[in-house]
């Protein structure tokens, strides 16, 4: 069973070159999922539609929310198929079973406002502040993935072209930065990121106070430092970011297209999502604001 979880892990890094979130993701659910089967006596071969029925059964039990259980069901979906494709199984149990995703959630989205605010936090005054406003400008500047963002290597950037190039994705993108990102940035990399490496061979934009490469958690933390310290209530994660960056540009005349190329959408389906979340906003102005609503 271990074998062919390994396999599949194998499967979706080296032959559909998934991100390192998604792989994680998914064998995250697999392994849960064959744990708990481990605890009915079934082997992942073995499975019938009726062990996945009640697996889902369980997670919703525990209080799992319908996102979470639909996440997991095509988790396993994309695995039978696989374990299908590879002659272990004649025929997927997973086929006929569907879940309630129940409703879905707007990401949440900050005001120009609060924008200014978080971005105005880091004090520019030592090293850690002059790398933390360099980060966060970037971020908003750009719409990276926090993934991306620590995997930016000094040789993404160009300052002269003001621009980084982005690789986090199948396809590199290269995104330009705004003045005041491309001041921060450049700031951080001629006064403050040689002094900060712990070896002058690192590749690593952003490195923590150790002198490596920042991590995801690393960044998620001062991320959260800057939230409080402005005082902003909404609940903010990198993607918080990614969104925000891209809700604005659609408002302010941003085509559709443009903003898939700098996201690094491969279907346009996903940069929809932004046009439905505007037109959410102006329904609810429209109701709040016209006086026969």
């Amino acid at each position: 069973m271990l074998d062919l979880i390994a396999a599949y892990e194998n499967y979706l890094t080296k032959v559909k070159q998934a991100s390192t979130n998604t792989v994680a993701s998914y064998i995250r659910d697999i392994r849960q999922y064959a744990a708990w089967l481990s605890g009915e006596g079934v082997e992942i071969v073995d499975a019938q539609q009726l062990n996945i029925s009640n697996y889902l059964s369980y997670l919703e039990g525990q209080g799992r929310s319908g996102a979470t259980v639909s996440r997991s069901l095509a988790s396993l979906k994309n695995f039978y198929s696989y374990v299908v494709s590879t002659g272990f199984m004649e025929k997927t149990p997973v086929s006929d079973i569907h879940v309630d995703r129940g409703e879905k959630k707007l990401p949440q989205v900050l005001t120009g406002r609060e924008i200014e605010l978080l971005l105005q936090q880091p004090a520019a005054v030592d090293a850690k502040g002059i790398r933390d406003k360099a980060m966060l400008e970037v971020m908003y500047a750009t719409g990276i993935r926090v993934t991306e963002l620590i995997e930016l290597d000094i040789d993404d950037v160009n300052l002269e072209l003001s621009t980084i190039k982005c690789s986090g994705t199948k396809k590199s993108r290269s995104i330009p930065l705004y003045p005041g990102a491309l001041k921060a940035l450049t700031v951080y990399i001629t006064d403050i990121r040689n002094t900060m490496l712990a070896d002058s061979d690192e590749k690593a934009l952003f490195v923590n106070v150790g002198g490596v490469r920042m991590s995801r958690q690393g960044f998620w933390k001062i991320l959260k430092h800057y939230q409080a310290t402005a005082h902003i209530e909404k609940e903010i994660t990198p993607h918080t970011l990614r969104h925000s960056f891209a809700v604005h540009l659609l408002e302010n005349g941003a085509d559709l297209g443009s903003l898939q190329e700098l996201m690094g959408h491969s279907d346009i389906s996903s940069t929809q999502m932004y046009t439905h979340m505007i037109n959410q906003k102006l329904k609810s102005v429209y109701e709040k604001c016209h006086p026969k609503a």
